[in-house]
């Protein structure tokens, strides 16, 4: 596809959008380590069914600006940096939401804080489980770090540190994470027994060839954004659990209750931290609006890439039914 880029001022940024279509609004916001081009096989489907397909490179990543202090990649800045896009691109102030990853509590978030501004929300990978009664990293320390074990977001805490061994080498960092943590990888692949202290990419293998959902010119395009941007923008979103948290808790009395949907993956480690957990029981609490809950099978952590028929099916299904 040729893209057709906008530069978007929000929230006192400037992002790069890809927009296509006429009709309403729909936002989608991509995760770790990612950029709108995650959304390639769902934006031409979405906008020749009626909408306005907008996928945004998150600030830090691609073509949108990347400020250099932690604190600008709070949940607080990043929900609303979404609501600015949707205001700029909506006639009517408002817009649908979907989000995978990170992108997911972003665009959850978005909904539960500006409620004005989004009139549905879908997540990817990541299910809603309503404003956090713990610190996360808190709860890190005691699982892992306590325990002598490592864990990728506590790595990712000290400033410098992982941005040097990606950006090293920048394609086989990233051919190695996504395989990793896809639904082709071996039970295992990811050392759940590595020590707390130990590098990201340590024991990590390169695939060849890749598995046929991500080709070599998907590769190469993240790539060439990676060497470009770099990874702080990216990693300092995971520095901000402690801020994000202070800040959620003044929407403690808040329900996210517009029309939401969730699509995971039963091969998706996020899923498999909740072992014989229904996401669907766990979300309906909190999401008094859920429409579905579909777990594809095989499918690992790059949900809208390694199953892009399913996933555009059921996103297209649920936008219809707005």
């Amino acid at each position: 596809m040729t893209p057709n880029f906008q530069m978007i001022q929000s929230n006192g940024v400037s992002l790069r959008t890809v927009v296509e279509g006429t009709g309403p609004l729909v936002v989608m916001v991509h995760g770790f380590p990612e950029s709108w081009y995650s959304w390639r096989h769902q934006i031409g489907p979405i906008a020749a069914a009626g909408f306005t397909a907008c996928a945004i490179d998150v600030r830090g990543y691609g073509g949108s600006d990347k400020p250099h202090p932690v604190e600008a990649y709070s949940l607080e800045a990043l929900t609303g940096d979404v609501a600015g896009v949707i205001e700029a691109l909506s006639p009517d102030g408002t817009g649908v939401l979907i989000g995978h990853d990170w992108g997911a509590p972003i665009v959850w978030n978005t909904a539960l804080t500006r409620p004005d501004r989004v009139r549905a929300v879908a997540g990817l990978s990541v299910p809603y489980t309503g404003v956090p009664a713990f610190n996360f990293l808190d709860l890190v320390k005691l699982a892992f770090t306590d325990k002598g074990r490592f864990f990728y977001q506590v790595y990712f805490q000290d400033e410098g540190v992982a941005e040097a061994e990606m950006e090293a080498d920048a394609r086989g960092a990233l051919r190695r994470f996504y395989y990793a943590i896809s639904g082709d990888a071996p039970d295992g692949t990811w050392p759940v027994d590595k020590p707390h202290g130990a590098p990201l990419l340590e024991r990590l293998p390169d695939p060849q060839p890749f598995p046929a959902w991500l080709t070599e010119a998907d590769i190469d395009y993240f790539t060439a954004e990676f060497e470009a941007s770099g990874f702080r923008g990216p990693i300092n979103r995971y520095r901000n659990h402690g801020r994000d948290f202070d800040w959620l808790q003044g929407f403690k009395d808040r329900v996210l209750d517009q029309p939401s949907l969730f699509i995971g993956g039963n091969r998706d480690l996020v899923l498999k931290m909740l072992p014989g957990v229904d996401p669907l029981a766990v979300m309906t609490p909190h999401l008094p609006g859920l429409r579905g809950a579909t777990v594809l099978d095989g499918c690992g952590h790059w949900t809208q890439q390694e199953r892009p028929e399913a996933v555009t099916a059921l996103l297209l299904d649920w936008l219809k039914g707005l």
